[in-house]
């Protein structure tokens, strides 16, 4: 191993244990019932009513959303389910034992005016609040920047634990300092498998995702319809199509309340979604072994990753087509194109996607990752021809990581005005 090897793979490593873990439902709302759950748990008794806030952005992406196993949407049913039945030790996957006298205790809250939620007025683009209350007892927990990093635990005014958001230490210790994408693509597919095998699991938990999803009970359930168009002769059946309705399949499910774990990338599952099952779709088509597998799912969700830290936690562009990037990348290395064919596919995304929005965490989020798939296998077989976007046009640089840090240059300097006039667009609805 070279030297920039020896620095940079241990943190590749420790970027993908970090960034790509379970979770169930949409991790915004999560965030806010993992909140809750920890505070019941500092009251030590069952709340009687709550108070929560979330930032902007986080009312932006949890509005919309269906929390799993509650078929009901939106921020106020996660905060009363989270504080009723949250495991507080599961992280995000808080809401994983959720029984049915729970939900029901949930929304009868919410029937009574128990739930109260506003907009905080903080700095974070992430943050998320719950005050749990008993009679005149009352537990607080705040997370900040990071679905689950705690930083403030109060009990009946006493502070059992507060770290100021300029001092509170990020959850993502890994350094990718100069790492580039041909770090990446050299890592994933040259590193010794056992240190990268772990990453199969987001094949298992993701298409397992896409079977529920198949069943046509969620969300908008797209999977299922463009199924059903392949099946009276109004859709060709093929890869492209089948990269379609199964990661489409696994979004509608997720999205649409589904009581199975996403494998999340970058603090969500749709991401997650993203960078998976386009790459099980063609590995299962060009017959790939599971060693393949593995490194194209690591090099998928790394190059995901990779692209994710130039971009805000949460911002106006919608983050599951830098995930598409990734899946490209992994599309790329099964079919054999190397890694002239990851970098331009990536650019050639780069010069389809870059003025996606995000509006919001919904059930149309899996319109978004069918869109972002078809367009990442496009721009794969446009490399695979020797085809690319040009550093010549807009943002795309001849350099990849160049044309990713315009990317991230225009989510975090561009695109603020536009986050800030989607959320009014939002609030105004409500």
């Amino acid at each position: 191993m070279s030297e920039r090897e020896v620095r940079l793979w241990p943190e590749f490593v420790k970027a993908l244990k970090q960034e790509v873990v379970p979770a169930l439902g949409c991790t915004e709302p999560i965030s806010l019932a993992l909140a809750a759950a920890l505070a019941t748990r500092e009251l030590g008794k069952a709340p009687e009513r709550i108070d929560a806030w979330v930032s902007a952005n986080l009312m932006k992406n949890g509005m919309g959303v269906t929390v799993p196993g509650t078929g009901t949407v939106g921020l106020p049913i996660a905060a009363a389910v989270g504080a009723l039945g949250g495991d507080p030790d599961a992280k995000l996957e808080v809401l994983k034992s959720l029984t049915v006298e729970q939900v029901a205790a949930g929304k009868q809250m919410l029937a009574d005016g128990k739930v109260k939620l506003g907009v905080a007025a903080v700095p974070n683009i992430l943050y998320a609040e719950a005050c749990v209350w008993h009679g005149d007892e009352c537990a607080r927990v705040a997370i900040a920047d990071a679905h689950t990093n705690v930083i403030k635990i109060e009990r009946n005014g006493e502070v059992k634990l507060r770290r100021e958001a300029a001092d509170a230490k990020p959850m993502e210790t890994y350094e990718l300092g100069d790492a580039t994408a041909r770090d990446v693509y050299d890592f994933a597919t040259r590193a010794p498998l056992e240190m990268i095998e772990f990453i199969h699991e987001a094949a298992v938990l993701n298409s397992a995702l896409a079977e529920e999803g198949m069943s046509g009970k969620y969300g908008l359930h797209i999977g299922a319809t463009l199924q059903r168009q392949i099946e009276a002769g109004l859709l060709s059946e093929g890869l492209l199509s089948n990269i379609l309705t199964r990661t489409t399949a696994a979004s509608d499910a997720r999205m649409g309340g589904a009581t199975l774990p996403a494998m999340s990338n970058s603090g969500s599952g749709n991401q997650g979604i993203a960078a998976t099952m386009p790459v099980v779709a063609v590995a299962e088509h060009v017959k790939a072994d599971q060693e393949t597998l593995i490194r194209a799912l690591a090099l998928s969700h790394l190059i995901a990753v990779y692209i994710h830290t130039r971009l805000p936690k949460l911002s106006a562009l919608c983050a599951v087509t830098t995930a598409s990037m990734g899946a490209a990348a992994g599309m790329a290395y099964l079919l054999n194109g190397g890694y002239p064919a990851v970098s331009m596919a990536i650019s050639s995304m780069i010069g389809d996607l870059a003025g996606m929005i995000c509006d919001g965490a919904s059930n149309s989020c899996a319109m978004k990752v069918s869109t972002s798939a078809g367009s990442g296998f496009k721009a794969v077989l446009m490399a695979l021809d020797g085809t690319r976007v040009s550093g010549n046009e807009g943002i795309v640089a001849h350099d990849v990581d160049v044309s990713i840090s315009n990317l991230g240059k225009l989510a975090t300097q561009g695109m603020a005005q536009t986050d800030t006039q989607i959320l009014q667009i939002m609030m105004d609805k409500r």
